[in-house]
């Protein structure tokens, strides 16, 4: 169990994104949280991408992560990924697929990075069991620096086709035949599909007289760096925030690097789950080892014990209760699924971020009730972070 006074149970989420040993991509979420206000993940488990899209678009402005599920979506595609993306690129949130990988090095790679759904190409987050032994870390690590440096490579290949001089021996062709000297050149540019497909590339090529034209090939390789260092704190002094409206300090926050970071179940809200304490703890040891690539957990508690820790804790298993009903008793849904309140979980076990499904999903108004859950999320955060004063 996570020590109660444990400095990243009372920093505030801008300060916890300072921290050296926080990652970039950690960093960056950790000041998304403080700028929107929202410690809330709606975890999206619909089956079709008009669902998902719509869900992205109705409850987009009260989420920091929406978590996805792209395996029980019947219609999966590119176009999918690309419309998440640019959802979460206007509303500002975080993408996170809830994959789970759990198989050896060489195999979530190949799950990580192909296939139909090529993960690691649309989604900042995704997380990884520990059963196959620390090598998984690693294998999947490789595979993000992999998909990064891909996509900070752009090749560009022009054709062009220039007149060839007209000789005596073209004397007898027909006229068609004969060369059109204002159809001179014709340019292709070939470039990467940044998100669907980066193997995909789109050619057109205006057809030409073989006989009447050289053509000519040149090919360029080009590389741009994103950030991989924290971007810096918005530049306005702490005293000055609330003068500051939202929109300029997401601005200036920008929008998310190309980053990856990877989750590792510790612990799991379903009743006889057998995540035992020992095999949570292999969880923190081989995180600790990781820290550039894993950000954090999920977990029912906050696992930060060590001074130098600073991971974040995604917590599933949260739901308000309905109006009338007891505080502090258990909610289920008869599957072996148990439910805690915002505030038990950011308040009293030190956690970061809620998961909400079902409690969000169910509601007759999705973007209500998303928000309402972001408003006692975000209240038992300030309730914690309080107690450093007291």
């Amino acid at each position: 169990m996570a020590t109660q006074n444990h400095p990243t149970r009372t920093l505030s989420y801008r300060e916890r994104a300072s921290i050296p040993t926080t990652g970039p991509l950690a960093s960056y979420l950790l000041q998304l949280i403080s700028i929107k206000k929202t410690n809330l993940s709606l975890s999206a488990d619909v089956e079709t991408s008009a669902e998902l899209i719509a869900l992205a678009e109705e409850v987009g402005d009260s989420i920091c992560i929406l978590k996805t599920h792209c395996d029980i979506v019947t219609d999966w595609t590119d176009r999918t990924a690309k419309a998440l993306r640019d959802i979460a690129k206007r509303k500002w949130f975080v993408i996170f697929e809830d994959r789970k990988f759990a198989d050896i090095g060489g195999t979530v790679q190949k799950q990580y990075t192909s296939g139909h759904y090529r993960i690691a190409n649309w989604a900042e987050i995704t997380n990884a069991h520990i059963l196959p032994g620390p090598a998984i870390v690693t294998a999947l690590h490789q595979a993000a620096d992999q998909t990064i440096a891909k996509y900070n490579t752009s090749v560009n290949t022009e054709i062009s086709a220039e007149p060839r001089p007209k000789t005596g021996d073209d004397d007898d062709e027909d006229d068609e035949d004969e060369f059109d000297s204002t159809a001179i050149d014709s340019t292709a540019v070939e470039s990467p599909m940044e998100v669907e497909g980066a193997d995909e590339r789109r050619l057109s090529i205006k057809a030409m007289d073989r006989k009447h034209s050289v053509v000519s090939i040149s090919t360029t390789i080009s590389t741009r760096t994103e950030s991989i260092s924290p971007r810096p704190e918005p530049d306005f002094h702490p005293n000055d925030a609330f003068a500051i409206d939202t929109p300029t300090q997401l601005s200036r926050l920008g929008e998310v690097p190309f980053l990856r970071s990877l989750l590792l179940l510790a612990e799991m809200s379903s009743e006889g789950h057998l995540l035992t304490p020992e095999y949570s703890q292999q969880c923190v040891d081989i995180a600790r080892q990781n820290r550039a690539f894993v950000m954090g957990f999920i977990a029912q508690r906050s696992l930060n014990k060590e001074p130098e820790d600073n991971f974040l804790t995604m917590t599933p298993g949260c739901q308000l209760p309905p109006p009338g009903h007891v505080e502090g008793e258990k909610l289920g849904d008869g599957l072996g699924q148990q439910y805690n309140t915002p505030r038990k979980l950011i308040f009293e076990q030190g956690c970061d971020i809620i998961i909400v499904g079902r409690g969000i999903m169910k509601a007759k108004d999705r973007k209500a009730e998303a928000e309402r859950y972001r408003v006692e999320a975000w209240k038992a955060y300030e309730e914690r972070i309080a107690a450093k004063k007291g």
